[in-house]
């Protein structure tokens, strides 16, 4: 066994945080790339809390999971009611997960002034949710709320509440500094005294009310705690979690723990999560910001050109990061390589190919473009610059109208397309629920003759960014669309000043990708 095992609670816990949000769509898909990545345990929400939530697990159960545990959320059972007829325990069990984390109350100012039960009726309900979950199979984790601010306040009934949980079966005792208020040396004291009296797994829930999330985790595993929980990026209510990105390669780097068997995927699946949650990324995010390694003139370059050491605390492709300066042309072909090589392209470093892909994904990146969550632009951005592709069609026109009656009664959207399709010219005409739509609609109406295939590739998400919100109703636009055929889902990328034709160049790109695949366009 692995001496810490990461928790991941994006799913739950980060979507408390204010602006984040993730449709069941997105949620699937952040679920398999951090299972790809080699979290242990990814936590899926709160079954009993919202529909969002429920309908998760329906579609987690139908998936199979290489590396992670999918875990769902809840509470311990309510009081004065039977376990057995608890219907937020009971959805528990429907979530069909293997894993169940419940959070109880610890702190008695929580106990008697929130929930309004007895001491030892609070026991009782921790200890009689975690048995139920046991004797239905389930591997369980019991969160203690508020631990570390209980058990300054009151040592004896902390280490009862956590006794109760223990004994009922529990696997993990998560203690949870809810508030975020606490010191990594009181973490660390706590910690060692609860594995002293305890003997049994604990693990660490640490929010970042002080800038101190990571640095308190850290001290938790030093005293003993053998799973840490977190969000990717730090997402999290108020102002977020213990920061996954940042405590995974600390652990595993500079600690020594194993944590997820390569590393250097970390900066990608960072950005990957900050792409569907549609914020921007963190550029000075330690080990995977953009200026984590990001050398700028004067005597740090001239030093780190030299040796990357004297500048830089590790090898920055441990991470799959690279060493920018600024003055330099040549960064970043680690990562165009690296990349490439997931999606299946084989090229030598120094290659005249690579310099092209690179110098090209500079430019577009200078307008805007992103590419972590759009992995379809990005093969087809290779596939250009090497002169390897066939275009669906030749585009000799396209237009949006929007329409709306004074009295508000009538609106439509109509789009028109003119193209060049195998030397045949194609103008139709189409109506939607919104001028991409209808956009889109006119181009599979154009296509459809041609290529038999159109109809099977349909829109699962669509998400708008604004890049440069300075410029007022003047700024350039990104529009990242995910599409897939039943089986896969892939992403492509558009950026326009014009939201219309961002979107344009997302779809051509969603269908130009389907057909470059399937080896369909002629």
């Amino acid at each position: 066994m692995k001496p810490v095992t990461i928790y991941d609670t994006t799913l739950r816990d980060g979507t408390q945080g204010t602006g984040i949000s993730f449709s069941i769509l997105d949620k699937i898909r952040v679920a398999q790339r951090l299972d790809a990545f080699g979290v242990d345990y990814i936590e899926g929400g709160w079954p009993g809390s919202n529909p969002r939530d429920a309908a998760f697990f329906s579609e987690a159960a139908k998936l199979e999971w290489k590396n992670a545990k999918i875990t769902a959320f809840g509470s311990t059972r309510r009081g004065g009611v039977a376990v057995e007829a608890d219907a937020q325990v009971k959805l528990l069990l429907d979530a069909q997960t293997p894993v169940v984390t419940i959070v109880g109350k610890t702190w008695l100012l929580h106990v008697t002034q929130v929930l309004n039960v007895a001491p030892d009726e609070n026991l009782s309900m921790i200890a009689d949710t975690v048995a139920f979950l046991k004797k239905n199979g389930r591997e369980v984790f019991y969160d203690a709320e508020h631990f570390f601010d209980s058990y300054k306040d009151d040592p004896k009934y902390s280490l009862d509440t956590l006794r109760a949980a223990r004994d009922a079966g529990a696997d993990v005792l998560v203690l949870c500094d809810t508030n975020g208020g606490s010191l990594p040396e009181e973490i660390a004291r706590i910690t060692a005294e609860v594995v002293s009296e305890l003997k049994c797994p604990v693990g660490i829930h640490t929010h970042n009310d002080c800038g101190l999330g990571v640095a308190n985790a850290l001290a938790a595993v030093r005293a003993g705690a053998c799973q840490v929980q977190g969000t990717m990026n730090g997402y999290g209510e108020r102002v977020g979690n213990c920061n996954l990105t940042t405590i995974i390669p600390t652990l595993q780097v500079k600690m020594g723990l194993p944590c997820v068997p390569d590393l250097t995927q970390l900066r990608e699946v960072s950005r990957f999560v900050d792409e569907l949650a549609n914020v921007p990324q963190d550029i000075r995010a330690p080990y995977v910001g953009t200026a984590a390694f990001t050398h700028k003139g004067g005597l740090h370059v001239h030093a780190v050109q030299k040796i990357a050491r004297s500048y830089e605390h590790m090898d920055p492709t441990m991470v799959g990061n690279s060493q920018t300066i600024l003055v330099s042309d040549m960064s970043g072909q680690s990562n165009i390589l690296a990349k490439a090589a997931e999606l299946g392209f084989s090229f030598q470093k120094g290659a005249p190919e690579v310099s092209a892909i690179l110098k090209t994904v500079k430019e577009t990146e200078a307008l805007g473009y992103e590419f972590e969550a759009a992995d379809a632009s990005f093969d087809l951005l290779i596939r250009r610059t090497l002169g390897r592709i066939t275009r669906l069609f030749d585009l000799k026109e396209y237009h949006c109208s929007f329409r709306q009656s004074e009295d508000h009664k009538f609106t439509t959207c109509e789009a028109t397309v003119k193209l060049l399709v195998n030397g045949t010219a194609e103008y139709t005409v189409e109506e939607g629920d919104g001028p991409v739509n209808a956009l889109d609609a006119a181009l599979r109406k154009a296509l459809r003759p041609f290529y038999s295939w159109i109809d099977s590739v349909r829109l699962a998400d669509y998400k708008v960014r604004i890049i440069d919100g300075s410029r007022g109703t003047a700024a350039k636009t990104r529009v990242l669309v995910v599409s897939t055929d039943g089986n896969s889902t892939w992403g492509t990328v558009g950026v326009s000043d014009n939201i219309i034709e961002a979107s344009w160049l997302a779809l051509v790109d969603s269908y130009e990708f389907f057909a470059t695949r399937a080896g369909s366009a002629k």
